[in-house]
């Protein structure tokens, strides 16, 4: 005889699974393990080195491998690149090789290789200490102006399909080294997580003559739970379906697929954007480790216009353990729209 269980529905439920619509991913939103918003500002943080000591992005030997210089907004070349404040460089130990040929092998009737053809780049602002969120306002978009500007010249040479544009804040987000810097990898795949993303972006459009994350900014800018900053073009939010606690996305407020063509206001309000999400996060969570990443229509020759460029912000405030691990189900402790308005107080 099967067992019958009685489960009273007089109280929340202490968890909730939401769904990622422009992935397909569950999450979890774990209230029955909550935290109040400012605990996670409390915790300790690793600090930042106070002094320079030997650092390769201060010396003057980096300036050799420089691919892009701005000072003060401005390109500099020559003699003048000693006065740069954000600069991109060949990285010195890359992930990705330019190469005249992308060679494909299978092994053992199983097993497919390919060479790992593409570009490496380090984005690297001037000040050792500062980190993005301390920046000036015009360094910030002098930052997205080296993004841009690079994006373009990258996505013309040869096996790139695919431009990843990110960043590692902290030595528990993968920062190798401390002075503050983004990287720029070229592939000739596009990654799974943006295909699956253009995949249910592709199909929503289909079955609704309109964009999955136009429909997603109408609905927040309705409901405002869960927006931290707008501006004339740019939305900030904790998504939804937030993968981690105080996740923000940035994204632009009118459908643009394509990061490159983005314009010289836009990338002002782009900046403006990015300064007041990362400054609230700073604040909010006492300077923790993040990672932030683009997430574009690639540039592999296709038409993607049902896909919405947009970036995202992920503070470390977890470690994945064996659940995350196996079932690629993150584990959020606080809801989206507590941590939305714990943002905007900051």
């Amino acid at each position: 005889m099967t067992k019958q269980f009685k489960i009273k529905s007089n109280k929340k439920f202490p968890s909730e699974l939401r769904l990622d619509l422009a992935s397909g991913d569950w999450v979890v939103i774990a209230t029955g393990r909550a935290r109040r918003p400012e605990t996670f500002k409390k915790e300790k943080k690793v600090g930042r080195e106070s002094s320079k000591k030997f650092c390769n992005f201060c010396s003057e030997d980096i300036l050799k491998d420089i691919t892009l210089a701005l000072s003060n907004g401005k390109l500099v070349k020559g003699n003048e690149l000693k006065k740069w404040t954000t600069i991109s460089v060949k990285n010195r130990f890359p992930a990705f090789l330019p190469s005249t040929k992308l060679e494909k092998k299978v092994e053992g009737h199983l097993y497919a290789t390919m060479n790992a053809v593409g570009f490496h780049e380090v984005v690297v602002t001037k000040d050792h200490l500062k980190s993005l969120a301390q920046l000036s306002l015009a360094r910030v978009k002098e930052v997205i102006d080296v993004y841009h500007q690079r994006y373009l010249s990258l996505m013309k040479k040869p096996f790139v399909n695919h431009i990843s544009i990110f960043h590692n804040h902290g030595a528990k987000a993968g920062a190798s080294i401390s002075h503050p810097h983004s990287q720029i990898i070229t592939t000739p795949l596009v990654d799974i997580d943006l295909n699956r993303a253009l995949l249910k972006s592709k199909e929503y459009s289909r079955a609704h003559n309109r964009c999955l994350y136009c429909d997603m900014d109408k609905w927040e800018l309705e409901s405002r739970e869960r927006i931290v900053f707008e501006n004339e073009d740019i939305l900030v939010l904790c998504p939804f379906a937030s993968k981690s606690a105080f996740e923000v996305i940035i994204s632009p407020k009118k459908h643009l697929p394509y990061f490159e063509k983005i314009t010289e206001k836009e990338k002002w309000h782009l900046a403006e954007a990015f300064k007041v999400a990362l400054g609230k996060i700073f604040k909010a969570l006492n300077d923790p480790p993040y990672n932030f990443y683009l997430h574009t229509a690639p540039c592999d020759g296709r038409k993607h216009d049902h896909y919405h460029w947009h970036w995202a912000i992920l503070p470390k405030t977890s470690v994945w353990a064996g659940f995350e691990i196996g079932t690629r189900m993150e584990i959020s402790t606080i809801e989206p729209e507590k941590a939305a308005e714990y943002l905007r107080k900051q």
